[in-house]
């Protein structure tokens, strides 16, 4: 089994067209920074290249966990697939809070599991080993390591959500169908820089269908 992490890989430009936490949203001509029920808007989280678009991805920041930024169904958040061509930079409200600290650039790594370690669990134990758990605990970990450079990974792209209960899959807001799980992502590469999902870890998710997005902690 793979998994495909998503690695920290320095700084990026602020507006440029790669995976990629922080920097400016890019979007077509005409969109309209989102807001969140409390007035404020949302924080622009991620940008993610994917086969078909684009997802960007916004958590409101404003009074953190005043606002339900963890629900799918919230306000608090939003996730859109833009079409790849013709994006822009889009103009940063002057008011609230709208971007990270810093722009981490993100490269992506095929992790091979050893499906004995993936199956290697007690019968009575109800949570099986997770590939993502695993792939992100093993990443450059030495042998005398339980644990490897946890904090370079920033997430991962496809495969499935990790340890998340089926109820939690959101269904799409425009044709009521399952939406795709897409992406996991992490807070960050370090506290100065993070994004505050209350030491959680997030879940993107997509109708390719509605080109429609959703996002959840957990």
């Amino acid at each position: 089994m793979q998994t495909t992490l998503m690695i920290y890989d320095g700084t990026a430009p602020a507006d440029s067209d790669v995976a990629r936490t922080g920097g400016v949203p890019l979007a077509p001509a005409g969109f309209t920074w989102p807001m969140c029920g409390c007035g404020g808007p949302l924080q622009f989280f991620a940008h993610l290249p994917i086969e078909d678009g684009v997802l960007s991805v916004f958590v409101c920041q404003n009074d953190p966990g005043a606002c339900a930024f963890w629900d799918a169904a919230s306000s608090a958040n939003r996730v859109h697939l833009f079409p790849r061509e013709e994006l822009q930079p889009i103009a940063v409200p002057e008011t609230g809070v709208t971007l990270l600290p810093a722009t981490s650039a993100i490269r992506n790594h095929v992790v091979t599991l050893d499906p004995e370690e993936i199956d290697d669990h007690d019968d009575d134990d109800d949570l099986a080993p997770d590939p993502y758990d695993l792939a992100r605990s093993g990443w450059k970990r030495e042998p005398e390591e339980r644990f490897g450079k946890q904090r370079e990974v920033l997430g991962s792209l496809g495969g499935s959500p990790s340890y998340l209960e089926d109820d939690r899959v959101p269904a799409c807001r425009s044709c009521t169908r399952p939406m795709e799980f897409a992406a996991h992502l992490e807070e960050g590469i370090s506290a100065q820089t993070a994004m505050n999902l209350g030491g959680q870890l997030g879940y993107v998710f997509v109708c390719r269908a509605c080109r429609e997005g959703a996002f959840l902690t957990d």
